[in-house]
């Protein structure tokens, strides 16, 4: 079976590069050159063209990506399916962007358990670029994310959109600056650049933390403030434990759903993004 060639293949296509591709697949340049050629000996056609910029699709090339994406889907489905008890017809597979694991994972898990009894299920939590190429490789069948990029045969479409709000481990005004024990919580490109130009003059921060969750935690237990999707802390702020820093702009953050174009169930798929769907609106 070539899948690590057809798996090389889509990376390299997707990067434009056999050195970024390399580096996704934690592999040598010279391993996927050598794979590369061995599809081109197998397929008896070149598949891309080599440019000082990078690396383009032949016509060939274009010809076989969509047969490449069906091919991986394929197999990484089988060897799904293949494991499953007898009382399970199915699997549906979602991927859950890490800071959104606590809101999203248990009410869908419990949604598709209710709608869905024959089929198996499994999420994952990962960054966003991570679960768009399981998406694309057919490892996941749907994924939420943040900022995804258009790539063939996955659909992209907004699920919702939540609010970043700052809060405090003290009462306090926005007007008084930024106060030790602020922790920049990063919530991705977007949210960098909105917050530089909301403040400016803001120094450097001490602690920048990825997981929204971690820094939560963090600050209930040492004090600080940060910004956090807002229904993470609206509990904390009802019982007094947080309080929302008074005049602190409000940043709109998007998450978005996506898909396999063309799935090899469309009936289970359509099921699991209906209770995505129900599940976002319940939460948000």
């Amino acid at each position: 079976m070539y899948i690590d060639h057809i798996k090389t293949f889509l990376e390299v296509t997707s990067t434009g590069s056999f050195q970024l591709a390399a580096e996704k697949l934690y592999v040598t340049q010279s391993t996927v050159s050598a794979r590369i050629k061995a599809l081109e000996d197998q397929l008896n056609r070149p598949l891309f063209i080599r440019k000082r910029s990078g690396v383009e699709l032949t016509a060939g090339g274009q010809r076989f990506h969509p047969h490449a994406l069906t091919v991986v889907q394929a197999w990484g489905r089988a060897k799904q399916e293949v494991a499953l008890p007898e009382a399970l017809t199915s699997i549906t597979n979602l991927g859950i962007q890490l800071n959104h694991w606590d809101q999203l994972a248990t009410p869908w898990l419990l949604w598709m358990e209710q709608h869905m009894p024959e089929s198996a299920t499994q999420i994952i939590a990962e960054y966003s670029d991570t679960l768009m190429r399981k998406v694309r490789d057919g490892v996941l069948d749907l994924a939420v994310m943040y900022q995804p990029q258009q790539r063939p045969g996955v659909a992209i479409e907004p699920l919702m959109s939540e609010s970043l709000i700052m809060v405090s481990s003290t009462p306090r005004k926005i007007s008084t600056g930024q106060v030790p024990g602020y922790i920049f919580v990063d919530w991705g490109d977007a949210f960098h650049t909105e917050h530089s130009m909301a403040f400016p003059d803001a120094p450097t921060h001490r602690m920048t933390i990825g997981l929204g969750a971690v820094a939560l935690d963090h600050i209930l237990k040492r004090g600080g403030s940060g910004y956090f999707i807002q229904s993470m802390v609206t509990e904390l702020v009802t019982n007094g434990q947080l309080y929302r820093v008074e005049d602190a702009p409000v940043f709109q953050r998007p998450l978005y759903l996506v898909y396999q174009e063309e799935p090899i169930n469309p009936e289970l798929l359509e099921v699991a993004i209906q209770g995505l769907k129900e599940v976002s609106l319940a939460v948000s």
